[in-house]
């Protein structure tokens, strides 16, 4: 079942790129006591991914921080070498955190997963945004499609706060 609003997020380890090495990050330390914005790609470096949705977030990251958040987090099913790759490639290094979440641990606690395989990619994330206060979701945005980035765009969610 897909996780709603007023629910907690399930619990779970991400993994990040420090710059000591891989760390790991869980639900609770992300978001507990803060106001944060969570979204997940179906991969790291894929065209919709990479040109459309992050971008958005990126550019948008010092209005969401007026509002009161306090970090903005991409997820993806890749590992963290990839997302450190992405966040270097794409700008968001420092500004954006990069999560790995190589298992779909948390996309499939929370309901989120997407079954690419038959695109050749397996397990994947669907494409979502969140705004998550205390651990609980104050605003959720799912797409239909993985391709598109509209809904579960910046300036959507940033209409939402």
């Amino acid at each position: 079942m897909t996780i709603a609003v007023g629910e907690t997020l399930p619990e779970a380890t991400f993994k990040t790129m420090t710059g000591e090495g891989p760390a790991d990050v869980t639900v609770d330390a992300l978001t507990s006591g803060r106001t944060v914005v969570l979204f997940g790609v179906p991969g790291a470096f894929t065209p919709t991914c990479d040109r459309n949705h992050l971008p958005g977030f990126i550019e948008h990251l010092d209005a969401f921080k007026d509002k009161g958040v306090a970090e903005v987090a991409v997820v993806a099913v890749n590992d963290m070498f990839v997302m450190d790759a992405w966040a270097k490639h794409s700008g968001g290094a420092g500004k954006v955190t990069f999560l790995a979440d190589g298992s779909a641990e948390f996309v499939r606690a929370a309901g989120l997963e997407l079954d690419a395989t038959g695109f050749g990619m397996g397990v994947r994330s669907k494409r979502f945004s969140m705004l998550v206060e205390d651990g609980v979701v104050k605003a959720l945005n799912i797409e239909d499609t993985p391709g598109t980035a509209e809904k579960s765009g910046a300036a959507a969610l940033l209409d939402q706060i």
